[in-house]
């Protein structure tokens, strides 16, 4: 198995603006504003964070339910 990636780039859906942040280990981050245009991103449906719907790579959760030694999101 992988290790878990802690970056993830976020990239608005309003404005296109791109930011590399770490994400959170121990819970899941429901919303981001964006330091461009100051929208404020929520998960999509049926997606548990905004990594999950806007980033590059999907949150610690989520990546180590994928290698099958979790149980999913935080939510």
């Amino acid at each position: 198995m992988s290790d878990v990636q802690l970056q993830s780039t976020l990239t608005c859906p309003e404005c296109g603006h791109s930011e590399t942040l770490t994400m959170p280990t121990d819970a899941c981050q429901w919303f981001y504003e964006c330091s461009h245009c100051h929208v404020v991103l929520q998960p999509k449906a049926g997606d548990c964070c905004v990594y999950c719907s806007y980033g590059s790579v999907p949150c610690p959760p989520i990546q180590q339910q994928r290698q099958g030694s979790g149980s999913g999101c935080c939510g």
